[in-house]
């Protein structure tokens, strides 16, 4: 995004934080969906396409955790130093949500 247009909308630092976090939930409720639908699926070959479709979404799930991880927006084996990221992303929300 635009860098005027970001501090425009007051979201300067937290835009990549925004989409990524949004992609990684995405990403996670469509390997949970799959993983349902294949235990449901009566057709091994609808089975054995839809289980491709699953390591694919596992693969992006990663890539996404990794890029998170590395920017600091993601720290999975820090409780503390992630309770402290989603309070500034949740103060950061409250402030775009006063504007």
């Amino acid at each position: 995004m635009n860098q005027f247009i970001q501090k425009m909308v007051g979201m300067s630092g937290m835009t990549d934080q925004v989409i990524a976090s949004d992609f990684l939930i995405s990403t996670k409720s469509g390997v949970r969906n799959l993983a349902a639908i294949i235990a449901e699926t009566a057709t091994p070959e609808l089975r054995a396409a839809l289980k491709e479709q699953l390591k694919d979404a596992i693969r992006t799930h990663t890539a996404i955790s990794d890029y998170m991880i590395a920017k600091g927006y993601y720290l999975p084996n820090d409780l503390n130093g992630q309770f402290s990221v989603d309070l500034n992303a949740a103060e950061t929300a409250i402030q775009l949500g006063e504007k």
